[in-house]
């Protein structure tokens, strides 16, 4: 399974919060700069986040972004769940328009239940668990796409 760009900051972004002391206020900015994504990209992926209740984010001067009770509880499979796009594993549309197996065909079935099988294998693992702790504060975390050689 491959997860969307979206979901892989937002995850990214929920790990560098965990990580840092307690109670502990981030710019946007500089959870931008700490998971290596542009500020658009986060501000976005912040304000999800901040309405699946899993972070708070306090406006002004002094303001900035923490992670939620909520967010330390929850799982990665309940975040890709809200998170994905949830299009069908299989694309069943050719050049000539759909495919003519769609009535047919039970492989966007068996994909559907592959990826919820992945999510459920998901479910086990906190965010806060996936998060570095140091005593001096955040850690960037970087997720990779490619396979150990």
């Amino acid at each position: 399974m491959r997860i969307n760009s979206f979901s892989d900051v937002s995850l990214r972004l929920l790990m560098v919060l965990c990580s840092a002391p307690e109670g502990e206020l981030s710019t946007t900015r500089d959870l931008a700069e700490q998971v290596g994504t542009p500020y658009n990209h986060v501000s976005k992926a912040v304000l999800k986040l901040r309405q699946m209740g899993l972070v708070e984010a306090i406006r002004g001067r002094t303001g900035g972004v923490r992670i939620s009770p909520a967010g330390k509880a929850t799982t990665v499979g309940q975040v890709l769940r809200v998170l994905d796009d949830h299009q069908d594993a299989a694309e069943c549309r050719t050049e000539m328009g759909e495919c003519p197996l769609a009535h047919n065909c039970g492989l966007r079935g068996v994909l559907n239940h592959a990826r919820e099988s992945f999510y459920v294998s998901l479910d086990n693992v906190t965010i806060y668990s996936l998060a570095r702790k140091t005593n001096d504060g955040p850690v960037p975390v970087m997720l990779s796409t490619t396979r150990p050689g």
